[in-house]
């Protein structure tokens, strides 16, 4: 984690380096690392999370930035939790968001919010401004 807490967090995202590692690597069913599809990162399997969590006195990662149709899922028995919190992704994903609450016990609990549609336009604009 010191090294985490090392990096430049205020910087435009990186081509390669620790911190677009940091961003695009994802959890995967096989083990160890490997390429990621997305271009940037890695995959990292259930070993590497549970060395990580392991090596840093963790119980769980709880991470972003990767679309998942229910808000949430869980992998690596549960040693990893995914949050996306964005509806309905591009107006066209149709999947639902939610946020991850903790309380004082450390007990989670996952609020959904539902896909939505289109935003309202009050106005319509053409699409040449787009």
């Amino acid at each position: 984690l010191d090294h985490i807490r090392a990096l430049d967090r205020v910087q435009e995202v990186p081509h390669e380096g620790p911190m677009c590692d940091l961003l695009w690597s994802d959890p995967d069913d096989r083990s160890g690392w490997g390429i990621s599809p997305r271009g940037a990162g890695y995959t990292f399997g259930q070993d590497i999370s549970d060395q990580f969590n392991h090596a840093n006195g963790l119980t769980l990662v709880s991470r972003a930035h990767q679309l998942v149709m229910e808000g949430y899922n869980w992998s690596h028995k549960m040693n990893v939790v995914t949050i996306f919190s964005a509806p309905n992704y591009c107006y066209r994903c149709g999947n639902e968001a939610a946020i991850m609450e903790i309380d004082e016990q450390m007990n989670l609990q996952f609020d959904p919010a539902p896909r939505r549609g289109e935003p309202h336009v009050s106005r319509r604009t053409p699409d040449y401004f787009l």
